[in-house]
C-alpha cells in the first residue's frame, strides 16, 4: 500500500505532535502554521522539518559565524553558495570547501564516509571547477576499543574507495586519537578544484519560464531525514537509523562531474546546485529563495529506482550523484543530449514561477506549497554560553614542567602515540597520484598540487588541536588558523583563504556555546590578521553521546598559492652540511601538548599563547626566504615539540644532525610554543638567510649517520634513527593488526 494512505492528516500532526519526531519543536511548528496561515499537511511539515534542522539551517551558530571575515582582494565567491572562489591569476581561480559526515560515518562508517566525499565533490563542480584534489580530517577513540578500529578502518576504506574511484588523489589531511570520540568519530572531506573565471557558475533559478531539470542518478529512500538526523546527538538508538545513511556509487559521480562539466560550458545553463542535505527540497528552495521566484515542480516526473515512493520520500531523499539545474526555456533538447552522451538522466521536472512558493504537483493535485525564502530561512535561535568552571582554573593554573629522566625513551613513546606516528596505514591506501598533478604528496607539512599549463601549484592542508581547544578555545581557534599558514608557507605558498568545519557537542548547552562563540573569535582574528578570509565551511553540532560532548574541534582547511614550483619546499632534510636553524624560542608551555596528554591522560594547564605580530613576521620572512632560494627544508613545530619536528625531518633519509642548545632540554624538546619552525640552509646562504629571519637561532648542522645528537648544557640526547624511525612507522599498523 502506498504510504501515502498512511500519512496523518494535519489535525492527527497537531493533536499527535507528529512534527516533534520530524524534528520540528512546538514554537517551531506554530511559526510555520504562521508562515502558511493554515495546519501544514505531513510532506509541508517535513519540508520545514528538514529545511529548519540545525544541520541544513545553521539557525543556531549563524549568529556566530557572522565573526568571520568573508571578503578580501582576491576574494571571488564566499560562504553562501556551494563552495568559495579564489582568484590566483591569470584569469585562474581555487575553489575549495570543507564538510562533515560525523554521524552517518558513526553508524555506517563506509557509506558515511564515501557518500561525505562524493557530497564535497559536487559541492566544487557545481561552481564550474575541475577537482583536482581531496583531503580529510578525522578523529577516532581509542583503538584498543574494537568499535573504534572498525570505524577507523571502514571510514579509511570509504574515503579511499570513492576517491580512488572517482579519480580524484587524495593528497592530504590530518588524524587524531582520543577517547572523547570513542562513539562519536569525525570524518570532514575537503575538496580542491580549479577553474576559469568565466566558467563561474552559482545556484540560482533565474527567470520566470526557464526550466527546471533533474539530472544525474534516480531517487531512493536512502538517506531520508539525513539532515535530521545530523542535528541529534548519537545515542543506542542511532543504529535505527540506517536508512538516513546514504549510499554511493563513484562511478556514476564520475559520469555525472564530466557532464556538468560540459554543461558548464553551455550558454543555456542558469543555475545548478547540488542535491546534498535535504536532496531535492533543499536545492529547489534555496535556488529559488536566492533569486527571489518560486518553483512549481511534478513529483511524477523525478526519476525513481523504487516504487510508490510519497512525495515526502521523493523530496527528502538523500540519493546521492543528483543535480538540479536551471536552463533557458526551449534548451530541454540539448541538455538533455549532454547527459544522454554520459548515460545520465536529464529530465524537465518544473519550471520558474514568479509567486515565491515552492510548489509541488502530484497525481494531477498540489502536494504542498510553502514560501520558498521561509524554508531557507529557519528562525535564528540565540543561546545562552557560560564560562565553564574548569576555564577559570586552568588559566589560574602554576607552570609545570614535566619531569623527564630518560629523554631518549620519551622521544620514542612520543613518536609511537597513533596521532603523531606514521600515517602510512591510512595514505598507502590512497591513489595520490592520479591526475598526476601531485607535486607534494602526503606526509609533509601540505600538499601541493600543479597549475597544469603554468609554473604555479596549489599548497593545501587541514589542521586543528582539539585539546588546545579544551584548555583555551579562543586561542586554541586562533592556533589552528595559525598553524595551517604555517604549513602553507613552510610549503612555499602564500596562504589565500580557509574553509573551516566547527564541529562541536550541543549548543543547547551553555558552556558548549561558550566553546563554539570564543573559538570562532579566535579564528575570525588570525583570518584578519593574516589576510586568510573565510570563504565557505561547515557547522557539525551535537556531536556526544550519553557520556558527553567531543573536544571542540573546528578544522581549519587552508590553500595557498605557490606562485613558482621551484618554491616547493618539504620537511626532509636534503644535504649533508647544511646549518639546521630553530626559529623562535621555546617557553615552559606544556598544556595539551602532547607530552602532558602521554603522561597525564589528559589536558590541564594553560593552553600555548599565540602572538599574532611575532606569528605574522616569522611566516613573512621565512617565505621571503625559501623564495629567494635559501631554505632546502622546512618544519613547523607544533604537536609532540621540538624532538618530533627534527625526527620527521630525517626520516625517510639518511641524514640526522648533530646539535647544541643551551636551553633546558625539557622546554627546548617537548614544549609546543608556537611559530617556532626548523629549517635548514646550504652553507653559501646561511648569512643572507639569516638577514631575513630574524629569529633564527643556528644549532648545528645535518650530518650523513644514523645518530642524532642533541647536546645541552649538562647532557647529551642520542638517537639512532633507524630504530626511531622504525617504531614511528609501524605504530599505527601494529595497533590496527593486534586484538587488545
Amino acid at each position: 500500500m502506498p504510504l501515502t494512505h498512511l500519512e496523518p492528516s494535519p489535525e492527527q500532526i497537531e493533536q499527535e505532535k507528529v512534527y516533534r519526531t520530524m524534528g520540528l519543536t512546538d514554537g517551531e511548528y506554530q511559526k510555520v502554521k504562521g508562515l502558511l496561515g493554515r495546519r501544514p499537511n505531513y510532506t509541508e511539515t517535513g519540508l520545514f522539518a528538514v529545511m529548519w534542522s540545525e544541520h541544513c539551517s545553521y539557525k543556531t551558530s549563524k549568529p556566530v559565524l557572522k565573526l568571520f571575515p568573508a571578503n578580501g582582494e582576491h576574494v571571488l565567491q564566499g560562504p553562501g553558495e556551494g563552495a568559495g572562489i579564489v582568484d590566483i591569476g591569470d584569469g585562474q581561480a581555487v575553489v575549495f570547501k570543507i564538510e562533515s559526515h560525523n554521524h552517518p560515518s558513526a553508524i555506517e562508517p563506509y557509506q558515511g564516509a564515501a557518500t561525505g566525499v562524493g557530497g564535497i565533490i559536487r559541492d566544487v563542480f557545481s561552481m564550474g571547477a575541475r577537482p583536482i584534489a581531496l583531503l580529510d580530517s578525522l578523529r577516532f577513540g581509542d583503538l584498543k576499543n574494537p568499535r573504534v578500529r572498525y570505524l577507523f578502518e571502514e571510514v579509511v576504506s570509504g574515503i579511499a574507495g570513492y576517491g580512488n574511484c572517482i579519480g580524484i588523489p587524495t593528497v592530504g589531511g590530518e588524524l587524531q586519537f582520543d577517547s572523547c570520540y570513542n562513539g562519536n568519530p569525525l570524518v570532514n572531506a575537503m575538496c580542491v578544484g580549479i577553474m576559469n573565471h568565466e566558467d563561474i557558475q552559482v545556484g540560482q533559478a533565474r527567470g520566470i519560464g526557464n526550466t527546471v531539470m533533474y539530472v544525474g542518478a534516480s531517487t531512493g529512500r536512502d538517506g531520508i531525514n539525513g539532515a535530521t538526523f545530523a542535528s541529534e546527538e548519537i545515542t543506542e538508538k542511532s543504529d535505527e537509523k540506517r536508512s538516513a545513511v546514504q549510499v554511493g556509487d563513484p562511478f556514476m559521480e564520475k559520469l555525472l562531474v564530466e557532464a556538468c562539466l560540459e554543461l558548464t560550458k553551455h550558454e543555456a545553463l542558469v543555475g545548478i546546485q547540488d542535491m546534498g542535505a535535504a536532496g531535492l527540497v533543499s536545492s529547489a528552495s534555496e535556488m529559488a529563495a536566492k533569486a527571489g521566484v518560486g518553483i512549481h515542480m511534478n513529483l511524477d516526473l523525478i526519476p525513481q529506482r523504487e516504487t510508490n515512493m510519497t512525495p515526502y520520500e521523493m523530496m527528502l531523499s538523500e540519493s546521492q550523484e543528483r543535480m538540479l539545474i536551471v536552463i533557458k526555456k526551449s534548451s530541454e533538447e540539448e541538455i538533455k543530449a549532454i547527459f544522454s552522451r554520459w548515460g545520465l538522466h536529464a529530465v524537465a521536472v518544473g519550471e520558474v514561477i514568479e509567486d515565491e512558493v515552492l510548489r509541488l504537483e502530484h497525481k494531477g493535485r498540489i502536494v504542498a506549497e510553502v514560501p520558498s525564502d521561509a524554508l531557507a530561512a529557519a528562525p535564528v535561535r540565540h543561546m545562552p554560553s557560560k564560562v565553564p568552571a574548569v576555564y577559570k582554573e586552568n588559566q589560574l593554573a602554576p607552570i609545570r614542567v614535566p619531569e623527564i629522566k630518560d629523554y631518549a625513551g620519551t622521544i620514542k613513546a612520543l613518536l609511537a602515540q597513533p596521532s603523531l606516528a606514521s600515517k602510512e596505514w591510512v595514505t598507502r591506501q590512497y591513489d595520490y597520484m592520479v591526475q598526476t598533478n601531485t607535486v607534494v604528496s602526503p606526509g609533509s607539512d601540505a600538499a601541493v598540487i600543479r597549475v597544469r599549463g603554468t609554473k604555479k601549484g596549489l599548497a593545501m592542508t587541514t589542521d586543528c588541536n582539539a585539546k588546545y581547544l579544551v584548555l583555551d578555545p579562543k586561542e586554541g581557534g586562533k592556533i589552528a588558523v595559525a598553524e595551517a599558514a604555517r604549513n602553507i608557507v613552510c610549503s612555499g605558498g602564500l596562504p589565500l583563504a580557509i574553509t573551516d568545519c566547527l564541529n562541536f557537542g550541543s549548543p543547547e548547552n551553555p558552556e558548549v556555546f561558550w566553546q563554539i562563540e570564543e573559538s570562532v573569535k579566535g579564528m575570525a582574528e588570525v583570518c584578519t590578521a593574516l589576510g586568510t578570509p573565510v570563504i565557505s565551511g561547515n557547522v557539525s553540532l551535537y556531536n556526544e553521546t550519553d557520556r558527553g560532548a567531543i573536544d571542540p574541534t573546528p578544522v581549519v582547511g587552508m590553500v595557498g598559492l605557490v606562485q613558482n614550483l621551484d618554491h616547493v619546499t618539504t620537511v626532509p632534510f636534503k644535504n649533508e652540511g647544511d646549518a639546521v636553524y630553530v626559529i623562535g624560542q621555546a617557553a615552559p608551555e606544556f598544556g595539551g601538548s602532547a607530552l602532558q596528554i602521554m603522561l597525564e591522560g589528559q589536558a590541564s594547564g594553560k593552553a600555548p599563547a599565540l602572538d599574532l605580530n611575532v606569528e605574522k613576521r616569522r611566516q613573512t620572512q621565512l617565505l621571503q626566504a625559501i623564495k629567494a632560494g635559501y631554505v632546502s627544508s622546512a618544519h613547523d613545530v607544533s604537536e609532540g615539540g621540538l624532538a618530533c619536528a627534527l625526527a620527521e625531518s630525517v626520516f625517510g633519509t639518511p641524514f640526522a644532525c648533530d646539535l647544541s642548545f643551551d636551553t633546558e632540554p625539557a622546554e627546548e624538546l617537548f614544549a609546543e610554543t608556537q611559530s617556532r619552525l626548523i629549517v635548514s640552509v646550504p652553507e653559501k646562504y646561511q648569512e643572507a638567510f639569516e638577514k631575513i629571519v630574524t629569529d633564527a637561532k643556528y644549532v648545528g648542522r645535518v650530518t650523513l649517520s644514523d645518530r642524532l645528537q642533541l647536546r645541552f648544557n649538562d647532557m647529551t640526547v642520542t638517537l639512532n634513527r633507524p630504530e626511531l624511525e622504525k617504531e614511528w612507522r609501524g605504530a599505527l599498523s601494529c595497533s590496527m593488526t593486534t586484538e587488545n
